[in-house]
């Protein structure tokens, strides 16, 4: 089992251990080879004034396998949105609605040009979720345009509620 307390660290694994340290090998690598514990290698490549000069190489990797995993998001986000204009296109597809039913249990359908109103908002709940999940995501951008977007969105609702008020002479 590497690490484990084999007595005192001689010159020899000392000098095994800086070698090693030089080749450029990690701290558990030389751990495993020498058969001497973290805290061993670490002091004894410390009181050499040295030092595990990979931490470039782990924060450069680090970094590459940050991005791979936001370009998977941001895959994963498009895929979600795809799936949730696949399903909002089913409100409007004729549909088939079956049942087993009756004395014998037998089996019935029909088809209609679309779906019954609960499918409907089964369909819209399951495409709302795909939404919902894909901008967890990947959050859209501040600036995006979404605040002037509701805001026109909500005035233009205003001044038809108004027209409408005005065309039937209510009063809201």
């Amino acid at each position: 089992m590497p690490g484990r307390n084999l007595g005192p660290v001689t010159d020899e694994v000392r000098a095994e251990i800086l070698r090693l340290q030089a080749e450029g090998l990690s701290r558990n690598e030389i751990m495993r080879r020498v058969d001497r514990s973290a805290r061993v290698v670490t002091e004894t490549v410390h009181a050499a004034g040295l030092g595990f000069e990979r931490s470039g190489q782990v924060q450069v990797a680090t970094e590459a396998r940050r991005i791979d995993l936001e370009a998977r998001r941001v895959d994963l986000a498009h895929q979600l949105h795809e799936d949730a204009e696949r399903l909002r296109a089913q409100l409007w597809e004729p549909a088939t609605v079956y049942a087993f039913g009756g004395r014998d249990n037998e089996y019935n359908e029909h088809e209609l040009s679309e779906p019954p109103p609960a499918d409907k908002k089964a369909l819209l709940g399951a495409a709302g979720m795909a939404i919902d999940r894909s901008l967890k995501l990947v959050p859209p951008k501040a600036g995006t345009g979404a605040e002037e977007a509701l805001s026109m969105l909500g005035s233009l609702a205003a001044g038809i509620a108004r027209y409408a008020e005005e065309d039937t002479g209510e009063e809201g």
